[in-house]
């Protein structure tokens, strides 16, 4: 899989300036702002070390506009694997200076010449192998795959200690390197599809040419591709894709050998044998082999974009932003909007999941129109697309999950059924709320919606009446609108039917967003004109309990035990 759109990090004002110039080199690339310093970022954060050690792990490349011991320090303790390395750069923040840092098998001496040039300096590069030769060897461009990086280590080392080399096989990237070539060369680069004994003589490279088709239902199937390959002396490093019929686009074990294979899935319609579709998916191949009836190999004279080949498996995902602040979105759901085409949504709720790249394509509906929503994002995925719902909060509170579940419950289309389906939670606004002024749902609790738009209202007053009775802590969500401003305070009367009037409550309005405020009231001092749609209300059960906190809104917690040992504070 292709690398995120690199990450631009700056601590203050003074690096914007900086920091768009290689915004302008790198287009999708975020600018990455301090909450409290940086105006006009496209994302801001709180914790410089949290968010870096993030996008670290998110294997994303990181320009980080500050001093180079800063990120090394932040880093350090994720320092395990060089080849597993993103690309992590150091610029002064007046452009003055580009030093690479991580990731020398990742690029990132490339991209520090591209940032220098922009920059309009020279890139500090201590690179043995890239400052003698031109090149890192050890990262060959895409389309080829390194054999081994241990060896390849001490075939560079003994290149830099003086040894002459010779080139086996197509490799035109090396053309302008600057080589010690001879060819008697006791070690040489070879570069082809064979599977070949690696050896510290050698440093072995192999274009990825080679793509296997299958038939679906085959257990176990990536190491009956590996026993495959090598009978037929292909290197594995060479697989490009793995390819089949589009018909079986959900079948677990396609999905788990391109898994464990670590390629790419495509999916055919053309009709035909495996030997029939392998064969298509390349132009003119050096050889194609049928092993058995369910799986046939082709094999390119060049590396094959698997992008050119057939078409892949939609995606869908339905994404919980959390209440609005970005730092409590989770991991999953930033990755999942990155990797997007299509984001679907009530546009409130899509602006909140920006900023987007120009290609990322935005299809904004009114927050009614659910099922057209959910039946759109299926059309596109099954085009092949990547696509995204978003909610706030969790999509399975009150959101899009149940909405996308059911369209596809109706639909008897079987493409929508082969759409790869995932549901990536969120951080509901009751959570939130309740996070913020302490553990109000710490014991037993219910979520309810007052709105009465899809479910009757008499359906409302029985649920609130026995989760009352049942001396549950209630979230409201959905509390008034113009269009019902008299049904919280009917609410109201069937709760204080089973509770006294001094229960906590907590009123939260936009928690996790701009301006939020929170407040802590009781039952009987609540009143209707107190709340607006964009409040959540959370009501204690009959052990809730209430005490001061130094700075703030009191403490409200529900204990998990209904013990007689408690003693109210409030």
């Amino acid at each position: 899989m292709a690398r995120p759109a690199p990450a631009i990090v700056i601590l203050g004002n003074g690096s914007l300036a900086t920091a768009r110039r290689i915004q302008q080199r790198y287009p999708d690339a975020l600018i990455h702002g301090l909450a409290e310093r940086v105006v006009g970022a496209d994302r801001t954060y709180h914790e410089f070390g949290a968010t870096l050690r993030e996008l670290y792990q998110q294997d994303t490349p990181i320009i980080a506009l500050c001093a180079a011991g800063i990120v090394i320090r932040t880093l350090a303790p994720l320092l395990l694997e060089k080849g597993a390395e993103p690309p992590v750069l150091a610029v002064a923040e007046d452009g003055s200076a580009v030093v690479p840092l991580l990731g020398g098998l990742g690029g990132v001496n490339v991209m520090a010449r591209e940032i220098a040039a922009t920059l309009d300096v020279s890139a500090a590069i201590t690179t043995s192998g890239e400052l003698r030769f031109g090149t890192c060897l050890l990262n060959p461009p895409s389309g080829y795959a390194l054999g081994d990086l241990e060896l390849g280590k001490r075939f560079v080392s003994d290149l830099l200690a003086g040894e002459s080399v010779r080139i086996e096989g197509p490799a035109p990237w090396l053309a302008e390197a600057q080589l010690p070539e001879d060819q008697q060369a006791r070690l040489a680069i070879h570069v082809g599809h064979a599977e070949r004994q690696a050896n510290a003589n050698e440093l072995l490279i192999y274009p990825r040419s080679v793509v296997v088709a299958v038939t679906a239902g085959t257990p176990d199937l990536a190491n009956i591709i590996r026993a495959a390959l090598h009978g037929a002396g292909i290197a594995l490093q060479s697989l490009a894709c793995l390819l089949a019929d589009e018909r079986d686009m959900a079948d677990v074990a396609l999905r788990d050998a391109g898994l464990d294979l670590a390629v790419p899935l495509r999916f055919s319609a053309r009709p035909g044998s495996v030997l029939e579709q392998a064969q298509s998916a390349v132009s003119a191949p050096l050889k194609a082999i049928e092993i058995g009836a369910d799986m046939a190999v082709a094999v390119a004279a060049a590396p094959v974009d698997p992008l050119l080949i057939g078409r892949p498996r939609g995606r869908l995902a339905v994404i919980g932003l959390g209440p609005g602040a970005a730092d409590l979105m989770v991991p999953a759901v930033k990755a999942e909007l990155a990797r997007a085409n299509d984001v679907l949504g009530y546009e409130t709720y899509v602006r909140m999941a920006g900023p987007f790249r120009a290609d990322q394509v935005l299809h904004c509906t009114d927050n009614r129109e659910e099922m057209q929503r959910a039946r759109h994002a299926f059309e596109l995925a099954a085009q092949g697309r990547c696509v995204v719902v978003v909610s706030s909060g969790d999509p399975g509170v009150f959101a899009m999950a149940a909405a996308v579940l059911e369209a596809l419950h109706e639909s008897r289309d079987p493409a929508w059924h082969n759409v790869d389906l995932e549901i990536l939670p969120g951080v509901s606004a009751s959570l939130a709320t309740a996070a913020q002024a302490g553990a109000p749902l710490g014991h037993d609790f219910c979520v309810l919606s007052l709105s009465d738009n899809l479910k009757p209202w008499e359906i409302i007053e029985k649920r609130l009446d026995l989760a009352a009775q049942a001396d549950l802590a209630m979230a409201f969500y959905n509390p008034i609108s113009r269009s019902r401003p008299w049904q919280l305070g009917r609410a109201l009367e069937i709760v204080a039917q089973h509770r006294v009037p001094e229960t906590p409550v907590v009123l939260g309005r936009d928690v996790g967003r701009p301006g939020q405020t929170l407040r802590v009231t009781t039952l009987g001092q609540l009143t209707p004109d107190q709340v607006d749609m964009r409040t959540m209300v959370l009501i204690g059960s009959s052990t809730t309990r209430v005490f001061p906190r130094l700075q703030g809104v009191s403490w409200v917690y529900t204990p998990r035990s209904y013990g007689d040992k408690l003693v109210d504070i409030s």
